[in-house]
Parts: structure tokens; sequence; C-alpha cells
């Protein structure tokens, strides 16, 4: 591992952005992984861009992270940055019909947020555990909606280093994918476009949905999250088709 990494990584971030050797199994869902070389919080556009010109600069290798829902970890852990945005780049705001949210905030927030300023559109994502970028990255969806339903714009970070602001149509969602997938962007952050309901009634709507994961999943263990991609018009049951779970191994990441 480059000895001269840490020193970068903490002339950008403060020191409690910046954890060596973090134990990825207190970062996933799973509770499972091994330790990442470093471990970092950016809180700002800016300082992603920057850790990740470090990282590039220093020929280390690099994995963006949300909340660590379906995300599996080698025990041997990871040999790299393990970059995380979560909490330090979660900010909501409501205009009009319209949500501004960075990549880190949880989709549950964002659905309870649209709830309180009585717009709908948004439940479905309200027990997908995981955060924006995420759900942007793989067009996630439950119940008959999905991110593309909602989407205006994404603004994402390229590997090039640059910060474009994609359409709707620009993002080419599709059954789990986008451009972003493909193109390897980082989410930074999205415009979500909703429409007016009362209140009561979006609460009602996300408290059967809510009401349909506990029947039918086992909420109180570790979990991955879904883990297979349905074939169209055929339940898991009958056929499972492309892992949708990322994995991270101790020498490489990549996303099957």
């Amino acid at each position: 591992m480059n000895q001269e990494i840490g020193k970068k990584l903490l002339s950008i971030l403060k020191v409690e952005q910046v954890k060596k050797d973090e134990p990825m199994k207190i970062h996933t869902t799973f509770r499972v992984g091994g330790p990442a070389s470093y471990f970092v919080t950016p809180e700002t556009e800016e300082e992603v861009a920057k850790v990740i010109e470090v990282c590039t600069q220093e020929n280390v290798p690099y994995y963006i992270v949300g909340n660590g829902s379906n995300l599996l970890v080698s025990d041997q852990g990871y040999e790299g940055v393990i970059i995380q945005i979560y909490k330090q780049m979660n900010r909501v705001e409501i205009t009009e019909n319209e949500i501004h949210a960075q990549a880190g905030a949880l989709l549950s927030m964002i659905a309870n947020r649209a709830m309180e300023a009585e717009l709908t559109g948004f439940e479905f994502a309200a027990g997908i555990p995981g955060t924006l970028g995420g759900a942007c990255v793989m067009n996630a969806g439950a119940y008959g909606g999905e991110m593309k339903d909602v989407l205006e714009t994404v603004t994402v970070l390229t590997r090039d280093g640059d910060v474009k602001t994609l359409t709707k149509d620009e993002l080419e969602l599709g059954y789990r994918t986008s451009v972003i997938a493909k193109k390897d962007y980082i989410v930074l952050s999205a415009v979500i476009r909703l429409e007016n309901w009362k209140k009561e009634e979006i609460k009602a709507v996300m408290d059967d949905l809510k009401e349909k994961r506990i029947t039918k999943q086992p909420l109180e263990y570790p979990s991955a999250g879904s883990t297979f991609k349905r074939p169209g018009g055929i339940f898991r049951g009958k056929a499972d088709t492309g892992c949708r779970t990322s994995w991270i191994s101790g020498r490489r990441s990549a996303g099957v």
C-alpha cells in the first residue's frame, strides 16, 4: 500500500474523516468484512473530487459506498481507499414539487420528508435500505415504483474529475441499470419531482408497504438486501439471474 496516500488524504480531510485499517463489518448491513486500508468520509463534493484525484495520482484503488446495503466485503478487507458518501452528505431541501438531495441521504428520510410536504410518488422507496446515490446508480425500485419515475436530474462526478448534471433522458435508466453504472460515474446529488397529495393518504400507502415488508422479509437479521434481478414477468422463486449485490474483495472491487 502506498505510504504517501495517508498523508495526502490528511492534507485534504480532517483527522476524524480519515480512518486507517477500519473494519468494514461495522459499515455494512450484512455485518461482515475485513479492514479497509483507509476509510474516508468527505463532507463536500469538492472533497470527494480531491480524494479521488489523490487516489488516481497515487495509483491506489478506491471504492464508493453509502450506508453499506447490498454490499458484501471479503474478510481480507480492502487494500485501498473506501470513500463513504453518507451522513456527511445527506442534505435534503424541498422547493414546491421538487426535492433536492445529496447522494448520502437515506431513501427513507427522503420519503418521510416528502410525506410531510404532502408530495406523493416516492412512497415505494420508504422501505428500501439505501442511499439516494446508490438508488440512482441502479435505478432502485419496489412495489411497482422506480427511481426513473421520479428523477429529474442527477449530478455526477466523472472518471475524469468533471462534474456534470444529467437529465432524465441522459440517465438511460433501465431495470437495475443506468448510464451512471455503465460509465462508473459517482453520484453527488439529485433532483426528484413529485406530485401533491394529502399527507394522510401518503402515510396510508407507506404504512401498507411497510407491513408487506415486515410480513415477507426477516428484517431483524443482518442482510445484504435484495440479491437477484428478476427476469421480466417471472418471480425470483421461479428463476434467478444477475446477482446485484456488490462484492469487494481483498485486492480489487467489482460490482456484480
